[in-house]
């Protein structure tokens, strides 16, 4: 982010920074889905079960909190990390 505030910043510059978000967004994505697989792996190997309702839940809970902390309406917050949850899980059930 720029030292300007967006209020000082033309359309175009302030298009430019949601085109950064974006793309530091997709990158933490890649990230965490990353990271997901690896757990993945590790659940196949010690034979546990694709779904841990406890741990879905902590995540969920986290997120809630977090977007409360950050100011941002935690019903969409908690939407998108059931969207991501959900995907990790189908990719994870397709790799067994």
């Amino acid at each position: 982010m720029t030292d300007r505030t967006p209020d000082d910043m033309t359309l175009e510059e302030l298009r430019e920074e949601i085109q950064q978000i974006d793309r530091e967004l997709v990158e933490l994505i890649a990230q965490r889905t990353y990271v997901a697989d690896t757990i993945a792996d590790v659940k196949e190997e010690q034979g546990l079960p694709t779904t841990d309702e406890d741990q879905e839940q902590a995540v969920m809970d986290r997120a809630g909190e977090n977007a409360e902390r950050f100011d941002v309406d935690s019903n969409l917050v908690k939407a998108i990390f059931r969207l991501l949850i959900e995907l990790n899980k189908v990719e994870q059930r397709e790799s067994r």
